[in-house]
């Protein structure tokens, strides 16, 4: 039986919307060829030890960090709370969680002023803000617009080895769930929840964790993802291509998955749906569906299961990984144990059968 996080009697902070990463890289200079060369993100203020970025349409400081440390990992998963109050909700809410909390008035960041960082109950480091600098926001600047523009910050996805435990802790948060991945056991192996009026701010990946999977980045259109395989092509760097491009079944929105030079992964992502209306439905997926997680029914690797990016608590050292006990995603539908299909017996044409794709076909 999962061990549920226990709801405070306080209210939880107010949260608007995922705002930023802190990401610890381990060659400076790589990290800005990747970010800023490649991908195009826009350089806000640089030292010798950290690049603060931020996206096309961005009005606040950054959407992403990068500095430079010994071991690659997450730092922070920032989220911009509604009001500078709800910096005091956030502080209470997980001191009587019991979860360790620092508070700093002038920020751990340059740009962003009076915020809280947490050890969450699921081992994360959250950061909670409400005060930032303002920059220009480049909306119409486009004698800067590359042809593979990112524009805003989409989501975050972390990898727990309790779904369940992570779902309910979120919602009490005051997440909704738009979608989410089961069997017909009753196992959960995924789940998307967001704040903001899109699929989600961050999702729970089931797996060994606390750990990073992704951070994820939204373009205008599908051609703009494709004129990034199209650079990464013609730099001679398609072996970061992880997966995709693709069209998702999960959140519907079309795809690319690419690793930095220390092997985060960055997910480019755009036209997924709106979600703002209170009875916003949940889609629940049956995990055994082989278009959940590409509608094309294209192969997930293996990495994509199983590789992610380490935590830092609020010291700066790893955390330790918490090995998933239940049913992994990865064993049940590739490999000679696993399956999936495409039809239900009922979902086609009359007189057609159930469509099944078995092991190394995933």
């Amino acid at each position: 039986m999962t061990n549920f996080v226990p709801t405070p009697t306080v209210p939880a902070p107010d949260i608007v919307r995922c705002a930023y990463l802190e990401l610890v890289v381990t060659d400076l200079a790589k990290s800005r060829e990747f970010y800023v060369d490649l991908l195009g993100l826009h350089v806000t203020e640089e030292d010798e030890n950290t690049i603060y970025l931020r996206s096309f349409e961005e009005f606040i400081h950054h959407n992403l960090v990068l500095r430079k440390g010994p071991v690659a990992a997450a730092a922070a998963f920032a989220y911009r709370v509604k009001s500078p109050a709800e910096v005091d909700a956030a502080e209470a809410y997980y001191r009587e969680l019991g979860c360790r909390v620092e508070r700093r008035k002038d920020g751990f960041t340059k740009g962003v002023g009076d915020s809280v960082r947490v050890e969450d109950p699921l081992g994360f480091p959250y950061e909670f803000f409400y005060d930032v600098e303002h920059v220009e926001r480049l909306t119409q600047r486009y004698d800067l617009y590359s042809a593979g523009e990112l524009v805003r910050l989409d989501h975050f996805n972390q990898v727990t080895p309790d779904v369940p435990r992570g779902r309910k802790y979120l919602e009490d948060l005051g997440f909704r769930v738009s979608e989410d991945i089961k069997d017909s056991d009753g196992v959960t192996y995924a789940a998307w929840m967001h704040r903001k009026q899109t699929v989600h701010d961050t999702a729970l990946t089931g797996g060994n964790g606390p750990r990073l999977h992704h951070i994820a980045f939204s373009t205008h259109e599908k051609h703009n993802i494709i004129q990034i395989c199209d650079k990464m092509g013609a730099l001679r760097i398609s072996d970061r291509i992880e997966r995709g491009p693709g069209r998702h079944g999960v959140s519907n929105a079309f795809y690319l998955y690419i690793l930095d030079p220390d092997g985060h992964r960055i997910e480019i992502y755009t036209q997924d749906y709106y979600t703002g209306d209170p009875d916003n439905p949940t889609v629940t997926w049956d995990v055994h569906d082989n278009q959940r997680r590409d509608w094309w029914g294209n192969p997930v690797v293996p990495s994509w299961y199983t590789e992610a990016s380490l935590v830092l608590d609020l010291d700066g050292n790893p955390q330790p990984v918490i090995i998933r006990e239940e049913k992994s995603e990865m064993a049940v539908t590739v490999g000679a144990d696993g399956f999936s299909y495409t039809r239900q017996p009922d979902g086609g044409p009359a007189g057609e059968k159930r469509g099944f794709k078995v092991g190394s076909q995933l």
